[in-house]
């Protein structure tokens, strides 16, 4: 790497923790002053630096703009797609994938069952968090503060014998989900379908959530948990699709 451009990225990595001045840039890449100076002025120039005041150097706009661009292009349907589609081909049931969206899972792509029975959901549709397994997951990925503060506002509108009908219950199931890793839906929305969902993780945490959905009489419970495998496989290619760290594999 060039020399200069190494001091230039350490000084936007100081610059990271906060404000410096001309002579904390300094001491912290190891040269002089003047040379500093000069790397700043051309990081200024490109908007990667901002001067605060006389003494006092910033982050300037452009790495937020950068970032934002990042994000923007990060796709969860585009990068999970494959894996979710080798999903739905090997299983022969329907897909979806959805995200949160002001107090609701969203459904943002859906691959059909192979079956002759069609489920009425469709991209954009939007569904309850309380009684679905895709918005489980999406708030058991929460903070626990924001999750709390969300299972407080929900009406819990009871849409079949299982659904559950108050806050208690539905943090207690969420604290469930976190810990195990997916989400379970046993003809909680309708009294038909029952479904199972996994995150889908990216750089800065879960994206979405992807579910295998099947007719209750298709399948019972226990036989779609036996996908089980199958669809944390399709997450985990998805997540790794989408930015995640690569999970760390036992060595022994």
């Amino acid at each position: 790497m060039s020399q200069s451009l190494d001091r230039a990225l350490t000084l936007v990595e100081h610059l990271a923790g906060g404000r410096k001045t001309l002579d904390e840039l300094a001491e912290a890449v190891g040269v002089h002053k003047s040379t500093v100076l000069r790397l700043l002025r051309t990081l200024e120039a490109h908007r990667f630096v901002q001067r605060e005041g006389p003494h006092h150097y910033r982050l300037g706009t452009a790495l937020f703009d950068l970032a934002q661009q990042s994000l923007d292009e990060l796709d969860v349907r585009r990068c999970a797609e494959p894996a979710l589609r080798e999903l739905n081909q090997r299983t022969g049931h329907t897909v979806h994938l959805a995200s949160y969206e002001d107090g609701e899972a969203v459904y943002i792509d859906k691959f059909e069952s192979k079956h002759a029975v069609r489920m009425y959901s469709r991209i954009g549709k939007r569904a309850p968090l309380h009684c679905t397994a895709v918005g489980k997951v999406l708030v058991a990925a929460m903070p626990p503060q924001r999750r709390q503060a969300i299972a407080e506002s929900l009406e819990y509108q009871k849409m079949t014998e299982n659904t559950i009908t108050s806050a208690e219950r539905y943090l207690a199931e969420l604290e469930l989900v976190a810990e195990r890793g997916y989400a379970i839906d046993n003809a909680e929305h309708e009294d038909f379908i029952h479904c199972i969902a996994a995150p889908i993780s990216g750089p800065g945490g879960v994206l979405a959530a992807a579910s295998l959905s099947v007719p209750t009489f298709l399948a019972d419970l226990d036989t779609l948990l036996s996908l089980l495998p199958d669809l944390l496989t399709a997450t985990e290619k998805a997540s790794i699709e989408c930015g995640a760290p690569t999970p760390r594999k036992d060595s022994r």
